[in-house]
């Protein structure tokens, strides 16, 4: 698997804007894990709604590659993942984003690790979408702030301003887990 905007992606986009359908799959194939896991997070772990807008987002991509210019491909994708999200909550006449259905996770009781990352993904779930997608792009996808901003397409201060408000509700709803390290 190539590294994300590896010489190897950049070539495999500039032949998909050409038409070749061979390399758009190989892009496809190099970012579909990490475009899943950023849709996972905004539907608040809902894999079939998620799975289905990764789905329309390489499709809309495809019709669309020749509208790229070079840069961060993943980040082009996660700006029309974003936009897509943002259609089914208006298609669902969602009022409020955060209405999406949770899938239900067992969580093995034995292993702390675990029960850390199921509150996180609790805490992360109960944030704005907004917070959400900034969070998920700047730390846990390694976006720039800029990178991220162009991604939503919301001006950077706008991208800063949900980035500190999603760590701060984080930090409030994480409180017992601080405790419990420093114990």
């Amino acid at each position: 698997m190539c590294e994300p905007d590896s010489p190897t992606l950049h070539a495999a986009a500039a032949l998909a804007i050409k038409g070749d359908a061979a390399a758009f799959g190989h892009l496809v194939r190099a970012h579909q894990s990490r475009l899943r896991g950023f849709l996972l997070r905004l539907t608040k772990g809902n894999a079939a709604l998620a799975d289905d807008l990764a789905q329309e987002t390489f499709l809309e991509a495809f019709k669309k590659i020749a509208q790229y210019a070079d840069g961060n491909f993943f980040g082009w994708l996660c700006a029309i993942a974003w936009s897509r999200f943002l259609m089914e909550a208006r298609k669902r006449r969602l009022e409020n984003l955060d209405d999406l259905p949770e899938m239900a996770e067992d969580v093995p009781e034995a292993e702390n690790a675990s029960l850390i990352r199921h509150d996180l993904e609790s805490a992360m779930a109960s944030l704005h979408p907004m917070q959400r997608a900034a969070l998920t792009l700047c730390f846990a996808l390694g976006f720039s702030n800029e990178e991220a901003a162009a991604a939503l397409n919301i001006p950077l201060g706008t991208l800063k301003s949900h980035v500190n408000r999603g760590r701060a509700k984080l930090a409030l709803l994480l409180t017992d887990w601080r405790k419990v390290a420093v114990s």
